[in-house]
């Protein structure tokens, strides 16, 4: 009984087993392990997301055809305001904690958030031309998720214009936090004004106002994106790793491992 409670004892409580993961030398070998995984599940999902949206979904009653572009529309809008979100998250904790890993992983959420937003905006037209007859207006979500995207290009532009990643970092940091009072703008825009955009079709509060089919298809591609999203960021936060501690001896044999 004594020799089972020593080992029991002996072995490090889950959470310091995940924090490991949190040094760049620990981190790497995870990325990875789980980026192929992570893209193979974003095509299929993606695969039969569309397929649902484009082929098995029935055609709505007052907007026709024209709404399947919501299934690609409504997932990138959400994941825009979610990244972020998790980007100025991250940003907050490498200010804070000086932590390296998090302003890293900050920097690369930045440009899979930027691209979700164009999505967004993009879709957004096509679905506005049908809809509204016009490509864009100047509408309270349309005009704060436009902000969105600039703010996404300011972060990555502030970085790259200061040659030392530590106060490339902090400076990114103070942006990501100042723009973060922009996401609660985008989403509560079409209650607090009133704007062309529809509400809400799926709300955590009431039953979705939409087909069972549809709301299939919508959860599919938002997993989807999703899984794309996260392999996207591993990826690029590993080379911004290889990159910024190039000069540390593991990466030297890491990188004469995989060569």
């Amino acid at each position: 009984m004594l020799s089972i409670r020593t080992s029991i004892a002996d072995q490090p409580p889950r959470a310091s087993h995940w924090l490991r993961y949190a040094a760049p030398q620990a981190f790497v070998p995870l990325a990875d392990r789980l980026i192929p995984w992570l893209h193979s599940v974003a095509v299929l999902l993606a695969l039969a997301g569309l397929y649902i949206g484009l082929f098995a979904a029935p055609t709505d009653a007052q907007q026709g055809d024209a709404y399947r572009i919501i299934f690609v529309h409504v997932p990138a809008a959400w994941l825009s305001m979610l990244i972020y979100l998790a980007m100025a998250f991250w940003s907050a904790l490498g200010l804070v904690l000086n932590t390296r890993l998090s302003a890293m992983m900050a920097s690369a959420l930045a440009p899979t958030g930027a691209l979700f937003t164009f999505l967004a905006l993009w879709t957004g037209a096509l679905w506005g031309k049908p809809t509204w007859g016009t490509w864009w207006v100047w509408d309270a979500r349309l005009t704060s998720e436009l902000i969105l995207l600039f703010l996404y290009i300011g972060f990555m532009a502030l970085q790259a214009a200061i040659a030392d990643p530590r106060r490339a970092d902090r400076a990114g940091a103070v942006v990501a936090l100042v723009g973060v009072v922009n996401v609660p703008i985008i989403y509560f825009s079409v209650q607090w004004w009133n704007t062309l955009h529809q509400g809400a079709s799926v709300s955590l509060r009431t039953a979705p106002s939409m087909a069972t089919l549809m709301l299939q298809g919508m959860l599919v591609m938002t997993l989807a994106l999703w899984a794309y999203a996260i392999g996207a960021t591993l990826q690029r936060l590993r080379t911004i790793v290889l990159e910024r501690e190039r000069h540390a001896d593991w990466v030297q044999r890491y990188l004469g491992v995989q060569a």
